[in-house]
């Protein structure tokens, strides 16, 4: 006979907590959309076997649809911020504010890796807050090296370094074949943000 399956989040809190077995580093890189979708559908996918995902998002303060569904299904997704309200841009040197909602976002992100309360670590953006000079390559690089052996972690966003592709163990690149953008399409709720 088949064991009982949980219907809902509630049930499922009342399983035996279970823990990932082996971690690895990824990184979700490219030029297209899709990096912090396919994060977030890992984190869903990790749900369904009982594990638990933190995401932290870098230069992100807006409101995004997965906030809410987080909210849902939580504790197995937490959801949280390092960023204002508007878009960062690129600045030389960046602005002091971003500069240190990045750090203390890093240092959040890394006490959820390092805290046993998670199985997978997203830092969300991290690699375009490197590219916009906010987290240093020796940051990222870190994380990678102190990532406990029971945590997988996702480093996503564009222009990811050699160094980081280098030190990770999965590498995924979203390339642009084709993209509604090109034809005057905005971001849309749901979709795209």
């Amino acid at each position: 006979m088949e064991a009982q399956k949980p219907r809902n989040a509630t049930e499922m809190a009342s399983m035996k907590p279970v823990r990932l077995e082996k971690g690895y580093a990824q990184v979700y890189t490219g030029n297209c959309k899709g990096k912090t979708t396919a994060a977030l559908g890992l984190a869903f996918r990790a749900m369904g076997s009982g594990f638990k995902t933190y995401i932290g998002q870098f230069m992100k303060g807006q409101q995004y649809g997965e906030l809410e569904s987080a909210r849902l299904v939580k504790p197995y997704i937490t959801i949280e911020q390092y960023g204002r309200k508007d878009l960062v841009h690129v600045k030389e040197p960046p602005l002091e504010e971003d500069v240190r909602m990045a750090a203390d976002g890093l240092a959040r992100a890394r006490s959820a890796m390092l805290s046993g309360d998670y199985d997978i670590v997203v830092f969300d953006e991290i690699l375009t807050a490197h590219d916009f000079h906010l987290v240093s390559v020796d940051s990222i690089l870190e994380l990678v090296r102190m990532r406990p052996d029971n945590v997988e972690i996702v480093l996503t966003g564009r222009y990811a370094p050699q160094e980081v592709i280098d030190a990770v163990d999965l590498v995924t690149e979203m390339v642009e074949v084709k993209h509604y953008f090109r034809k005057g399409v905005n971001a849309r709720k749901g979709i795209e943000f």
